[in-house]
């Protein structure tokens, strides 16, 4: 494999304005992602900007960016544009979608999740985290993933994604974490294909992969990484980037 770690970024955030150019400590939330992206060790960091403002700041912070088209539906889109426009030639065989407000990621994540395109079977990979807060069970906005997961397993094929409660029954039930791997072709046939109806049912992307036959396996790991969506989430970014 020959990974390249892509993170889209774009301004328009309802809850944040201006999310990935926020403050944390002297540098920009996005840079703080590109830090752990290349602490990683996996392959080039790259940032799929979605206006000039980010791409100028993640080029003065040494990364490299390119601009793409501010009204891409998604962050797929996004970095396969990104993709296309510095990597012509299909040098790259595995794209890992890294999303831009993680900044006190474990780089060993970014590992993580491409560890399973080894098997030549698996279109894409993602992680999950056993859900232990029991207000997260029934919380829709925490994305459960439906696998024949346990403590046991490291591993195993994402069977269904979705928003309710589920599996039903005794058992673990697993948070998803949006961090992707992709095999480029995978990533290829994906952004090609329009909206699933249960994509559009539950509001959860990965679904089009699932009904249209892509297989997805899904790594267990210990942590669900904090997600930057509110200022009180970027208040506790900071405290964990003081320590």
């Amino acid at each position: 494999m020959k990974p390249i770690i892509i993170v889209p970024a774009r301004l328009a955030s309802t809850r944040l304005p201006g999310k990935p150019l926020a403050d944390i400590h002297g540098r920009s939330m996005i840079c703080h992602v590109l830090d752990r992206a290349r602490e990683a060790g996996l392959g080039p960091v790259l940032c799929a900007a979605a206006e000039p403002e980010i791409v100028d700041t993640v080029e003065a912070a040494g990364f490299d960016a390119v601009l793409t088209d501010p009204d891409h539906p998604s962050g797929s889109d996004r970095i396969w544009e990104a993709l296309t426009k510095k990597d012509p030639d299909g040098a790259f065989d595995v794209v890992v979608n890294l999303q831009g407000d993680l900044p006190t990621l474990d780089p060993q994540l970014v590992r993580a999740v491409a560890g399973p395109l080894d098997d030549v079977e698996v279109d894409i990979a993602t992680l999950v985290a056993e859900i232990t807060d029991p207000e997260e069970r029934d919380n829709p906005n925490v994305v459960k993933c439906i696998a024949a997961l346990d403590q046991a397993h490291e591993r195993a094929r994402a069977l269904y994604f979705t928003r309710a409660t589920a599996p039903s029954g005794g058992g673990p039930l697993w948070h998803h974490i949006g961090i992707y791997a992709y095999r480029r072709d995978a990533l290829a046939r994906f952004v090609a294909m329009p909206p699933g109806m249960l994509e559009q049912r539950e509001r959860l992307e990965q679904l089009r992969a699932l009904e249209a036959g892509m297989r997805i396996d899904a790594v267990r790991v210990d942590t669900v990484p904090l997600g930057v969506d509110t200022p009180a989430d970027l208040e506790r970014a900071r405290e964990f980037l003081e320590r």
